[in-house]
Parts: C-alpha cells; sequence; structure tokens
C-alpha cells in the first residue's frame, strides 16, 4: 500500500502528464528521505523518439524524475504550496550506469542533504531491480508561483 497515490501527489507537487515521472510514494521519513515509484510503460510520450526500435529513458528524465520526489516532502510543510514551484538550481555528481526500458519499474530513492525553508540538497539514486541506473546530487529552490518572474 503506498504511502502517497498518484492522486495525493497531485496535490503537493504541481506537475501534471505527460510531465508528472512518480506514480507513487511507498517510504517517506519526513526531513530525513523518500521513496517514490515510476511505472515505465510501453506508451511513454518520449520513448517516439528515444530511440525508435530500441526505447530508452532518457537520463534527464531520470533525475527529474528524483527531483520530483525529492520536492514532495519540502512541499508538504507549505500550507500554501498551491502557490509554489520547485526549481532546480544545480545537479552535481550525476552518474548514469543503465537504461532503463519499458516494463521496468523504477525505484527514485531520495535522501536529504540540507533542507531549508527555501533551498534544498539531497542525493538520488534511481534503480531498476536494485541495479542502479542514475544518481546525483540536487539542488532546488522552492519559489513563489507569484514571485517566479522576479529575483528573490
Amino acid at each position: 500500500m503506498p504511502i502517497l497515490d498518484s492522486i495525493a501527489i497531485q496535490q503537493i507537487l504541481p506537475h501534471r502528464y505527460p510531465f508528472l515521472l512518480v506514480d507513487k510514494i511507498i517510504e517517506l521519513e519526513p526531513r530525513v528521505s523518500i521513496v517514490g515509484i515510476k511505472q515505465v510503460t510501453a506508451n511513454e510520450y518520449f520513448f517516439t523518439g528515444h530511440f525508435p526500435g530500441a526505447p530508452v529513458m532518457p537520463v534527464v528524465l531520470q533525475i527529474e524524475a528524483l527531483a520530483q520526489v525529492g520536492a514532495i516532502p519540502a512541499l508538504r510543510e507549505f500550507e500554501d504550496r498551491g502557490d509554489k514551484i520547485p526549481f532546480f538550481t544545480g545537479i552535481d555528481n550525476a552518474r548514469f550506469r543503465r537504461p532503463v526500458v519499458p516494463g521496468d519499474t523504477l525505484r527514485l530513492e531520495v535522501t536529504a542533504i540540507r533542507i531549508g525553508s527555501k533551498v534544498q540538497k539531497m542525493h538520488g539514486v534511481a534503480s531498476v531491480d536494485g541495479r542502479v541506473t542514475a544518481e546525483a546530487d540536487i539542488l532546488s529552490i522552492i519559489a513563489s508561483r507569484s514571485a517566479r518572474d522576479t529575483k528573490e
């Protein structure tokens, strides 16, 4: 049984189809770690061109999926989370280990390195069947939708 299903995730994250890349949250220890799942299916929009006849999930989307999972604990802490948007500010130490293909269950594990009211640093590891596919240190901010076009 998931801790958060897709409907609960959409009440927290601003992302929507086709860019919502997490289906459920199965573990959550606030301000410490979170684990999400992405069921990779053959009908994903990106497989049409990446690559015809040999579909592979783009690694940048694996990192995006990790960032989405990592944004959930931070956004949950805001009562006005509908006015918030998480933005990447950096990706460090990214490593890509193996391809993710249709039918894979992508496990997205994110551990907090630093959590602030606006700035986060986290380490994410994506894996399939216990084998790492991608990992990175992800830096992000939580910005106000109303202030997104101004410097803070």
